[in-house]
């Protein structure tokens, strides 16, 4: 049995997590803002301190974590309001995750796994699968928070000995998804027509629990010291194939309208929306043969059981 903390335990990714290794026989401790929201069997830590100032001085002194994961973040925002968008994400992903690792550190934790993002280095691919060492290029205040604080954390563990593990995931869906997918899922469940039907590109995505089952293997085992991992679901469909799964599992067949890749590029531009549409119709492919020869890790549910699951939460939900 291992002992293993869990930083936004109560979140989407968290809350599955937790579930895994309690699972497995792991006692897990949650450090979360607010009390409430976590698995049942996971204990719960509340420190409120902004970016996670005074961890170490108010680290309980009856916990003892043999790894720390780390997930709590400032995510993605698509229209952020803050007058320096970059100093808040850095505020919150680069010096909150460096305060978390010399916490870890200081009470005795050997590792640390930090849940990083696919937009660390880039928002397409390059032509094939992106790699874990590929050259970073990210695109947006939030990506370039998150390859900060991968590179800053590296530095910690060498310095430290705290044993560094990355995790890249790219987009993760599941029950209780938010965002574009929540709303990609409701346009297709309401008959909504879709200008989908003519995008081929793929996209990697990761199931929750399959992302989870990662964390807690780059949580345990010794192999996955000092890595990097790109993790997937393993199968990239096509948008268009994805909206069909979709509408398949929601009893509600998509409606999806064949329209140019270049139209909707010339509509992004002249709506202001550039960004967003490019991330919907470019290709974003992960390779993931690092993981699977480092750990021999293979995701535990396709990527069909993960999208009837998803459908399933959502037609019992909305």
């Amino acid at each position: 049995m291992s002992r293993i903390l869990v930083t936004g335990a109560n979140g989407f990714v968290g809350r599955a997590l937790c579930r895994a290794l309690l699972q497995g026989g792991h006692e897990v401790t949650g450090l979360i803002r607010q009390p409430g929201g976590c698995p049942a069997g996971t204990r719960e830590w509340v420190h409120a301190g902004e970016n996670f100032a005074g961890m170490t001085q108010a680290w309980p002194e009856h916990l003892h974590a043999d790894c720390v994961v780390h997930l709590a973040a400032r995510v993605h925002v698509m229209r952020d309001v803050a007058s320096d968008p970059l100093a808040e994400f850095r505020a919150t992903n680069v010096e909150g995750a460096l305060r978390v690792a010399q916490a870890a550190h200081a009470k005795g934790a050997r590792r640390m796994v930090f849940v990083s993002s696919i937009k660390a280095i880039a928002e397409s691919d390059r032509g094939r699968p992106l790699r874990e060492d590929d050259t970073p290029l990210p695109q947006d205040p939030y990506g370039q928070s998150k390859y900060e604080a991968e590179q800053a954390l590296v530095r910690y563990g060498e310095a430290s000995g705290l044993e560094i593990v990355i995790v890249r995931p790219p987009l993760v869906y599941g029950p209780d998804v938010r965002a574009n997918f929540l709303r990609l899922m409701a346009a297709i469940a309401k008959g909504l027509p879709l200008p989908l039907g003519a995008i081929e590109a793929k996209r990697s995505m990761v199931y929750v629990d399959n992302l989870a089952d990662a964390l807690a293997r780059c949580s345990l085992d010794p192999r996955a010291a000092g890595q990097c991992f790109h993790v997937t679901d393993g199968e990239d469909p096509t948008v268009a194939g994805l909206a069909r799964a979709l509408g398949r599992h929601l009893q509600a067949p998509a409606r999806l309208v064949p329209v140019p890749a270049g139209w909707l590029r010339l509509a992004g531009r002249l709506t202001g929306r550039s960004a967003q549409v490019d991330r919907l119709i470019g290709s974003l492919q992960l390779d993931t043969s690092h993981i699977r020869a480092v750990l021999g890790w293979q995701p535990p549910s396709s990527f069909d059981h993960g999208l009837a699951e998803t459908a399933r939460w959502y037609r019992a939900t909305h």
